[in-house]
């Protein structure tokens, strides 16, 4: 009975075809009809190996040449093939990416070492100009002298009387 099921699944359905297998079809012939049909059902089913196979070709099917917002958003535009042809502007692209990138980080370390420098400079006028005044305040004659009538260790004095000029003859 379950032969006849899957032979009358098989075969198209007539509505003059009896509904039992014709006395004169023997089992032999059954079961090789049974063979052909999974046979026929193979056919039109590829193995698991040969439906990978088939997914996993990098020869695809050309696609439209418009890109769509959609197309680029979903990934569609960014084919095997597309991605051949335009591997070297890609690569371009990258180089210049990484050109522009360590050129920013070496213009900031510049820029870093140049405000460093720059206070270093400022803070050494600073000191440089402190250090001037104090010595135009330590070089005024009202101090020199304070600090002569100060000192007891010393025999210089304020002179007496106006320096005079000496004439050496040749």
């Amino acid at each position: 009975m379950s032969e006849e099921i899957k032979e009358r699944n098989l075969q198209p359905e007539d509505p003059t075809e009896d509904v039992e297998m014709q006395p004169e079809e023997t089992e032999e012939q059954a079961e090789n009809a049974e063979t052909a049909a999974a046979n026929d059902v193979d056919a039109e089913q590829p193995t698991l190996q040969e439906a990978l196979q088939n997914q996993a070709r990098e020869d695809e099917a050309e696609r439209s040449s418009t890109f769509t917002l959609r197309k680029i958003l979903g990934g569609d535009f960014l084919t095997t093939n597309m991605l051949r042809r335009q591997i070297g502007v890609i690569l371009l692209a990258l180089a210049f990416t990484i050109i522009y990138i360590s050129n920013r980080y070496s213009c900031q370390k510049s820029l870093i070492e140049i405000d460093r420098l720059n206070v270093e400079l400022q803070d050494a006028k600073y000191k440089a100009l402190s250090t001037s005044s104090e010595l135009t305040e330590r070089c005024r004659e009202s101090n020199v002298l304070n600090a002569l009538r100060n000192s007891t260790d010393t025999t210089l004095h304020v002179p007496s009387q106006p320096p005079y000029i000496v004439n050496v003859p040749e």
